[in-house]
């Protein structure tokens, strides 16, 4: 799907391990968790008395630089990629969040509401006005530290004040905890290294840096790591609630997901599709990447040829270059070409995992008309997004939802395709 219609909110990454390079391990995780963030990374590191933080704008490989990693020492790490939205680009918000000596914290997720959060710090004479959640729950945690409580304590006393998706990794100078809101609505996962643990937000990272996966985290669960001990606290009952985007388009394909491999999830939808769509076309085309097995799933299930007749640049990322009045349709042209030899006279069944405002569905959709193609089905692996989500990810408003104003035919019309197929 294009970046400019949803986008998720940050990528976690945790570590305890004695006779390990945390850094550099953590580095190779967050490197393995790009796609949850690409706007700042950051990594906090303790070696049990001191503690230690670096972060800036950029993806991963430009973050850090070797002399960075080696400042970075300890046994115990955290880090995180972010994505934000646009009032809380830069550096000012970027994470872990670090508070003295004390506390590091990284978030995925999104509380919609910090009312008990900031009526509990202003009661306690903590200023919360230029605070964003994530820097509200650490300020939060690190109160009770401060008052003598354990981490276990502190997060325990701290839980009942979010309200939201959160899942999260916590160091102080000597543990380090995961942490997961009673829904569980972001991923979080455990695994074991060379006698360490590692928390990460999709498995993808444990299989970067060979560490075997253990366990996810469940919803309304606390795991504290400190030497020698492992503790596990449910501190709410879990009611999942698992945000089913991950499946669809968050999650990297080689990742598992509530015990399934996000791959073969997708290679069902597009069986799925295959069941409840009879169609008339001559090849399978997926947009890249997340609809890839969609496709091949569609392909398998028909018996119709799968061609990657949509090719993707894979150095497109964000930017924050703003483009001319002349270049404004640039955005698909850059991220996706189309090619001519493949798709002249032919009736294309085209593969997405959404449909979000519509505007580059319809770029698409057109660039292979333009490129020869005689007939464009358009099928799509989700159901209609009538709804935006407030739980940590950038949805726009509704009214700028395509499905939430339109009913399928209409947005068909919208999208120039000669059918339309959720």
């Amino acid at each position: 799907m294009p970046s400019d219609t949803l986008n998720e909110k940050c990528g976690i990454f945790g570590i305890y391990g004695k006779g390990l390079d945390v850094s550099r391990l953590s580095f190779y995780g967050l490197f393995a968790l790009q796609h949850r963030g690409q706007e700042s990374s950051g990594i906090a590191t303790s070696d049990g008395t001191n503690m230690m933080c670096y972060k800036n704008t950029g993806l991963v490989t430009h973050v850090y630089s070797e002399s960075d990693i080696h400042r970075l020492s300890g046994h115990l790490a955290i880090g995180h990629n972010r994505y934000s939205t646009s009032k809380d680009t830069g550096l000012a918000h970027a994470q872990p969040v670090m508070i003295d000596n004390l506390l590091a914290l990284g978030h995925n997720g999104n509380l919609p509401s910090t009312v008990a959060l900031e009526g509990f710090l202003q009661s306690k004479n903590i200023p919360t006005a230029d605070l964003n959640d994530s820097e509200l729950m650490a300020h939060a945690i690190g109160y009770f530290l401060q008052n003598g409580c354990t981490l276990k304590e502190a997060i325990t006393t701290a839980y009942p004040l979010f309200t939201g998706a959160f899942s999260l990794v916590v160091m102080t100078k000597d543990s380090v905890a995961a942490i997961r809101d009673s829904y569980g609505m972001r991923p979080l996962a455990m695994a074991k290294l060379n006698g360490g643990i590692v928390f990460a937000s999709e498995t993808c990272a444990f299989a970067t840096i060979g560490a075997d996966f253990v366990r996810e985290i469940e919803p309304g669960e606390a795991v504290i790591v400190t030497e020698g001990s492992i503790e596990s606290v449910q501190i709410q009952p879990g009611t999942p609630k698992f945000d089913i985007f991950e499946f669809v388009y968050f999650a990297r394909p080689d990742s598992e997901l509530l015990g399934k491999s996000v791959y073969d999830v997708r290679h069902n939808f597009g069986a799925q599709l295959a069941r409840e769509t009879a169609l008339a076309a001559d090849i399978v085309i997926p947009v890249p990447e997340t609809a890839i097995p969609v496709a091949i799933g569609y392909s398998q299930a028909t018996g119709m040829p799968l061609e990657m007749a949509l090719v993707k640049n894979r150095y497109i990322h964000r930017t924050f270059i703003e483009p001319d009045p002349h270049s404004r349709d640039l955005g698909v042209k850059l991220k996706l070409t189309p090619l001519p030899n493949v798709l002249r006279g032919k009736r294309v069944a085209l593969v997405d995992d959404s449909i979000v405002r519509g505007t580059t569905t319809g770029q698409i959709v057109r660039s292979l008309f333009d490129a020869g193609a005689k007939e464009v089905h358009f099928l799509v692996s989700s159901p209609p997004i009538k709804f935006p989500d407030f739980y940590g990810i950038n949805t726009p408003n509704q009214r700028d939802l395509i499905a939430a104003t339109k009913n399928n035919e209409e947005i068909r019309q919208y999208i120039g395709a000669a059918s339309l197929h959720y």
